[in-house]
């Protein structure tokens, strides 16, 4: 059915809980943030339609909760690069350690120790997000090309079937993205371009065992969000209840938001973990296949770009093993 072991992963997240707290500080925050200050940007609309009549009031609390929402999405947009760099790179840096077996060093904790080699690997945060960048467009590209595959099979409803299949591919490869930066972590190299090249390369020429995995993991952790979501909609509804001039669709939008929140914080890890594993197993021993490579380099501009910054790549003059304080980029 599927390649990864649940037991194995979860004991892996239990074992790296510091990075779990983290995380649920992280997007849980966030997803408060979002409730809060979207109800106290209704309430100052509300207080604001005093100075009118109801229908003046009905907009001027509509308006204040979009403006509220939309500060806290724009502070999350500017704060991306920083928590992919801080979170979720450092979590990968740990879960590897783990997953080969090896005791994280005494006397430090493993924030400190993730700082450090994710320092030690990508220099600035925007490094980090530029490669992220590039390697979701190669993914995008190697799923792009497995949907025009199926679209020229002579198969009833292919057609028709291709548009669920897309939607639901770029679901899958969600995982996928942070695979790669985890190959560029583990390799330990000084040029993290040219290592997620290489984890790029390795990925499409498995393409196969990746995508059935990474398919089974996106049922689990969206079906999952789901049912959080459900769970979510009578607090939520309580919480819009209790902001001045309510409005009917607030309790969807923050039961997702809480739902987003569970996901972020505990089911990516897990869906990650899992493809982290079967990606070193599947790759094991192998070479990138040349064939690979110029196909991909023919399919993605993306790929060609980040083959251009791997050989253009020059290393920072620095210790390598200066813990110095990580950058925000």
């Amino acid at each position: 059915m599927w390649d990864f072991s649940v037991g194995r992963a979860l004991g892996l997240m239990v074992n790296t809980l510091p990075f779990i707290l983290l995380r649920i500080a992280v997007y849980f925050g966030a997803a408060l943030a979002y409730v809060l200050i979207t109800g106290a940007g209704a309430g100052i609309g509300w207080g604001i339609g005093g100075f009118g009549d109801e229908g003046f009031r009905a907009s001027t609390t509509m308006w204040g909760g979009v403006i509220g929402f939309g500060a806290v999405a724009t502070v999350m947009y500017l704060a991306r690069e920083y928590i992919l760099y801080v979170v979720k790179a450092g979590h990968i840096a740990v879960l590897i350690k783990l997953l080969d077996g090896e005791e994280m060093p005494e006397g430090r904790s493993q924030v400190a120790y993730a700082r450090a080699e994710v320092t030690k690997r990508f220099s600035q945060a925007s490094v980090l997000f530029g490669i992220d960048q590039l390697v979701k467009g190669v993914l995008r590209a190697i799923t792009g090309l497995i949907r025009g595959l199926l679209g020229v099979l002579p198969i009833p409803g292919a057609q028709q079937f291709g548009a669920v299949l897309r939607a639901f591919l770029r679901i899958a490869v969600g995982f996928v993205d942070e695979v790669i930066l985890a190959y560029a972590i583990r390799t330990k190299s000084d040029n993290a371009w040219a290592s997620a090249q290489t984890g790029v390369v390795l990925y499409a020429q498995n393409y196969k065992p990746m995508l059935k995995n990474a398919a089974w993991l996106a049922l689990i952790v969206y079906g999952l969000s789901f049912v959080v979501f459900l769970v979510m909609l009578a607090p939520a509804a309580l919480a819009v209840y209790l902001i001045p001039g309510a409005w009917s669709a607030g309790g969807i939008v923050f039961a997702l938001l809480f739902a987003w929140a569970v996901k972020a914080a505990l089911l990516e890890p897990f869906a990650v973990t899992c493809m982290m594993d079967v990606y070193f197993r599947t790759i094991e021993g192998q070479d990138p296949d040349p064939a690979w490579e110029a196909k991909l380099e023919k399919l993605s501009k993306k790929f060609s770009s980040l083959k251009e910054k791997a050989q253009s790549y020059q290393p920072p003059r620095t210790a390598p093993d200066d813990p110095a304080a990580m950058p925000v980029g």
